[in-house]
């Protein structure tokens, strides 16, 4: 009889602990995002708009470097062997044809010919200062946002400090875990989807200028050639 009253009780002990037992809560990527409160949500949300320009930007100028980059191997040979036969018209053909950055630009040499090598390679600078500045087009865009994302993340940091310590000073002296927890998921969470947007805006960026600098060197390397071909002996 003794021994089930201890297994009893040892059941309501083992009941009431089970019972008094905290709910485990689960952490997802939504209740970080809406439990900043009012102020930590618009600063995600500007965040998450950053986020997709900075995508945007980056794939769109990515297909246009992909599509100025492309040119045919033999492109420089045709346009020697039209302008060693004394066939002008030809060779801008050629190059109208290719509409690419190399194309337009030796189309530039070809128009002046006829004129001082000075004033051909003045205008040939001219044409590629041009295309380089279409090929550049937007993409200081994405190095704005790369330092403009984590400036804001930290921007939601301090104000979710601020939450946390005026729930602090109101809290008159007794502070309770749950009543700071909006603040400090104001600053933890726009601090990280900060250094997201500020990471992807920053790479992005790089590979962009790597590609552009890779046909502003094939540029350069074709103009050289123009001038070159101008020079040889008839």
């Amino acid at each position: 009889m003794s021994i089930l009253l201890q297994v009893d009780s040892l059941a309501l002990a083992s009941q009431a602990l089970i019972e008094n037992q905290p709910d485990k809560q689960i952490l997802t990527i939504w209740s970080l995002l809406t439990s900043g409160g009012l102020g930590g949500q618009v600063i995600i949300l500007v965040l998450f708009i950053l986020l997709f320009f900075a995508f945007f930007l980056y794939f769109e100028r990515l297909m246009a470097i992909n599509k100025a980059s492309k040119i045919d191997s033999g492109f420089m040979n045709n346009i020697k062997i039209s302008i060693t036969s004394g066939k002008i018209d030809n060779a801008k053909m050629i190059c109208a044809q290719s509409n690419s950055p190399v194309a337009r630009l030796i189309e530039k040499g070809i128009s002046r010919i006829g004129k001082p090598l000075e004033d051909i390679n003045t205008a040939i600078e001219n044409a590629g200062n041009l295309e380089l500045y279409k090929l550049e087009k937007n993409t200081s865009m994405l190095a704005t946002i790369s330092g403009a994302g984590p400036m804001i993340g930290f921007l939601g940091t301090v104000v979710g400090m601020i939450l946390a310590f005026h729930k602090m000073a109101s809290g008159g002296g007794q502070i309770e875990v749950g009543a700071l927890a909006e603040g400090i998921y104001t600053a933890m969470t726009t601090t990280v989807i900060g250094l997201i947007v500020g990471i992807v805006a920053f790479m992005g960026y790089n590979h962009l200028v790597v590609k552009t600098n890779k046909i502003v060197n094939q540029m350069e390397a074709n103009a050289v050639d123009f001038l070159d071909l101008l020079n040889e002996p008839v």
